[in-house]
């Protein structure tokens, strides 16, 4: 039985990925719980700060997974919302 985790990360994306339904194919594909906190989009480029939860392995495959898409990926700490 694995354990379950959550990580807090901060996901930048290039132009190119901002309109594909990444979060969604990461639900689907992983099996993770994505926890939307703050975004931001615009023509050019996307962030977005997420607490990303589920099994172990899995969280950690769909961070590798982002990386490979081109998603620049921040581990963030926990950080007090203002």
């Amino acid at each position: 039985m694995s354990n379950q985790t959550s990580v807090r990360l901060k996901l930048t994306f290039p132009e190119h990925l901002i309109r594909q339904p990444i979060i969604a194919r990461l639900v689907r594909e992983f099996d993770v719980m994505p926890n939307i906190r703050r975004a931001k989009v615009e023509e050019s480029v996307g962030w977005m700060v997420c607490e990303l939860g589920g099994d172990d392995e899995a969280v950690e495959r769909a961070v590798e997974w982002l990386h490979d898409l081109g998603v620049q990926v921040d581990r963030l700490g926990d950080l007090v919302e203002g």
